[in-house]
């Protein structure tokens, strides 16, 4: 295993410290990728592995967990909280979605490779060393700089109902302001995926985004930490419950594309309800004058719950997202 943590993982305690993960470039010969890691254990009990900046310009997580990792004393636990607030450390440092090293999606290289490039080796490190050793693993995301999202906890629709069912409950008991059944547009090579498949229970969220955070969107985090934690077995006191509207994905009709590129206006914001034919957003040509604009038109009735940031969009980029409300 090339990567070493220089703090134990299963050790009593606080421990601060790095996954080291030898990396020779042009200006370090010897150098390494330090991810910073925090293990807090006390006692037998449930292990959860929280992690974020799973994509590097995302930083609602961040910001929670780092403040998790200065705060939370062995005491005020039973079992073991494994912190990864920057996992994806080369991304968070560029402020890039993916990794100037490799070019990689941290979220679409899981469960990686030993022998493989940098985000490779870093998933395999991650599948195989801290999800092994999770009951319960939390994945902070955010639109990042080009998406902006409802707050929302997210569970899947998976094969095993039993793992579905504690899935869906984890989610209901981070309590953000909405909870999603989600469908994901691609779900290959997902650290989601590869929690799911090793049986274990998986959370995500989407929370804000537009590169950038807000008060409202890391006090979410912090609040769903907490209450993921009390949930999980591992922190004792009471949840702090708010209301929840539960939020569906039942199908592709939920998602917009752009077909072709141009000046974006959106008819809409996010929270309002749309009625399925609505116009959701109009693409203007961005190059010259007198041609009306093309009209985007939602396929489903529900709630626009995510949209796209730049003022500018591309062939194919995401407009929107379209959710049902549930109850």
């Amino acid at each position: 295993m090339s990567i070493t943590p220089t703090i134990p993982l299963d050790a009593q305690g606080v421990h601060h410290g790095f996954l080291k993960l030898p990396h020779s470039r042009d200006d370090s010969a010897w150098g390494s990728v330090m991810v910073p890691i925090t293990v807090i254990a006390n006692g037998a009990g449930p292990t959860a592995l929280l992690t974020g900046a799973n994509h590097g310009d995302e930083y609602e997580g961040p910001i929670a967990l780092q403040e998790l990792a200065l705060n939370l004393q062995p005491q005020d636990i039973t079992g073991r909280v494994i912190i990864l607030p920057m996992m994806n450390m080369p991304a968070f440092s560029a402020g890039l979605r993916c990794s100037p090293i490799d070019g990689a999606n941290m979220n679409r290289s899981f469960p990686g490779r030993a022998d493989g490039s940098v985000t490779q080796k870093l998933c395999h490190y991650i599948a195989t060393e801290l999800v092994t050793r999770a009951d319960i693993v939390l994945d902070f995301h955010a639109g990042g700089r080009t998406l902006d999202f409802l707050p929302f906890a997210a569970a899947h629709i998976l094969d095993d109902k039993a793992q579905e069912t504690a899935c869906m409950a984890a989610m209901q008991a981070f309590n953000a302001p909405y909870a999603m059944r989600m469908l994901e547009i691609d779900n290959v090579g997902m650290l989601d995926t590869e929690v799911e498949g090793q049986g274990k229970v998986f959370v995500t969220t989407e929370l804000g985004g537009a590169g950038t955070t807000t008060p409202k969107m890391v006090g979410i985090a912090r609040k769903g930490i907490h209450n993921l934690l009390i949930h999980a077995g591992i922190l004792t006191g009471t949840p702090v419950v708010e209301p929840s509207q539960m939020l569906d994905m039942p199908d592709d009709d939920c998602f917009l594309f752009a077909e072709q590129a141009g000046l974006i206006e959106y008819l809409v914001s996010l929270g309002d309800d749309v009625a399925r034919g609505q116009p959701v957003a109009r693409i203007w040509p961005a190059d010259r004058t007198g041609i009306a604009p093309v009209e985007v038109c939602a396929k489903r009735s529900g709630i626009l719950t995510a949209r796209h940031v730049p003022g500018l969009v591309q062939m194919g980029d995401f407009i929107s997202l379209v959710a049902v409300k549930v109850g």
